[in-house]
């Protein structure tokens, strides 16, 4: 998983400037979903629902650094481990604080660790995305340090601080340890699940030399964001070539997308992009909502499918657990669904609705949206009344349909209504036993 990669900061989502040549080919070998969510416009909350089919509200994560990953939720990682995988986690965890003794104003200690996770590679939150130890030149914002050091989140290895091979680029560093690790299960003859998420290109994004050399011009700002992406393109073709060269490539799948849209700031500036859809991080328009996203898994999946299937970060818990016939327990209400179908080739349209939250009320942020079938009812940013918009006919999201339609909005704010206290009734305790 990408770090605030809006939908159009790939190549095979139509972006003819950057150079992501891995990605692109996946998508032509694999199956690419264009109407792909995540499950809230920022990055707690959607990586809590990857993990465990969930909406974020049901686990009582509303935004970032807000709460962190119960004890009692199910991962994939847990119910996999069950099933005699080797689990690795690798990058930005981003649910909840690695070190016990190291008290934030924020959030929870909850590492991988404690989810099912037997190897650990992972940060608390963002680094830059070149030299992650070292704050970049020019940047003076949370994490800078006036040495030069790096004052955010550091590196944690299997419990302990990193000290080695920390330096260059950051998704390099990042699949420097998931290669060993499945090299090392592969060898064990067992079967693995690796979770990577890159801290790219969330801020503060910063490219190589090699990779500023690729975009000569084009803007500074730029270089280092399309620099980052491409850097972070050519370790997901690393992945995929030992994959092949180990010849377990038709035995594993890769599912890739972002947590969000493109960052406020970066899109603002036209650095990041979400393509044609209104909106950024932050904020309930589908450019704050809609990711990039594909699936690659050779001689299962046909080559060449473009999916309009309305898929969201809660289906791959199920879709995982279908895929392996595992049986999942009942009674804990999931939000996703299997996508195993989708893969197939054999359903086009979603049956459920998808629903996302994102709050912070001490900033009076409180936005919803719920989309079923063509039309979508979203509160798309503070200060916003509940809007209606028809995304067959308007993707761009520009034409509002409230007034025009009344009881359909009526309607679709009721249903919203009732899976916001199904999310209370969860998040208060009754999906566990106390």
């Amino acid at each position: 998983m990408a770090d605030d990669l809006g939908y159009g900061d790939v190549g095979f989502n139509g972006n003819k400037e950057i150079i992501t040549p891995n990605l692109d080919l996946m998508a032509k070998e694999g199956l690419k979903f264009t109407n792909f969510y995540a499950a809230a416009p920022l990055c707690t909350p959607t990586r809590a629902s990857v993990l465990t089919g969930r909406s974020p509200f049901r686990q009582g994560i509303f935004a970032a650094h807000t709460g962190a990953l119960r004890p009692a939720e199910k991962t994939i990682a847990e119910v996999l481990k069950k099933e005699k995988y080797q689990t690795g986690f690798l990058g930005k965890w981003h649910l909840g604080w690695l070190e016990p003794d190291k008290i934030e104003s924020r959030g929870n200690y909850s590492p991988p660790w404690h989810h099912g996770y037997d190897e650990t590679f992972a940060t608390k939150s963002a680094v830059p995305t070149w030299n992650p130890t070292k704050t970049p030149k020019g940047w003076t914002s949370w994490g800078a340090q006036k040495d030069g050091s790096w004052g955010g989140s550091i590196y944690i290895e299997n419990g302990k601080p990193a000290t080695d091979n920390l330096e260059g680029d950051d998704s390099r560093i990042i699949m420097d340890r998931a290669i060993p690790f499945i090299k090392k299960s592969i060898s064990k003859a067992k079967p693995f699940f690796a979770t990577i998420w890159f801290h790219t290109p969330h801020e503060p994004v910063v490219a190589g030399p090699e990779y500023l050399a690729k975009y000569p011009n084009l803007p500074i700002g730029k270089q280092h964001y399309y620099g980052a992406i491409t850097a972070m393109d050519e370790q997901i073709g690393r992945l995929k070539t030992f994959l092949k060269d180990n010849d377990v490539d038709e035995n594993t799948i890769i599912f890739f997308c972002s947590d969000n849209g493109p960052a406020d700031p970066l899109a603002k500036k036209g650095i990041a992009s979400a393509g044609k859809y209104r909106g950024h991080k932050h904020q309930m328009w589908e450019g704050g909502l809609r990711v990039p996203a594909l699936a690659w898994w050779p001689k299962h999946i046909k080559q060449g499918i473009v999916s309009d299937f309305m898929a969201t970060t809660n289906d791959y818990f199920p879709t995982i657990l279908d895929v392996l016939n595992i049986s999942n327990n009942k009674k804990i209400p999931l939000d996703g669904v299997s996508l195993q179908p989708v893969l197939n080739g054999e359903v086009k349209t979603r049956e459920t609705a998808f629903a996302s939250g994102y709050q912070r009320l001490y900033k009076n942020t409180e936005l919803y949206a719920y989309i079923q079938g063509q039309y979508k009812i979203c509160i798309p940013d503070k200060g916003d009344k509940m809007m209606l918009f028809d995304l067959k006919n308007d993707p761009e999201e520009k034409n509002n349909l409230a007034l025009e339609k009344p009881e359909l909005l009526k309607k679709m704010v009721a249903e919203l209504e009732d899976v916001k206290e199904s999310w209370r009734l969860s998040r208060e305790g009754n999906d566990y036993q106390w």
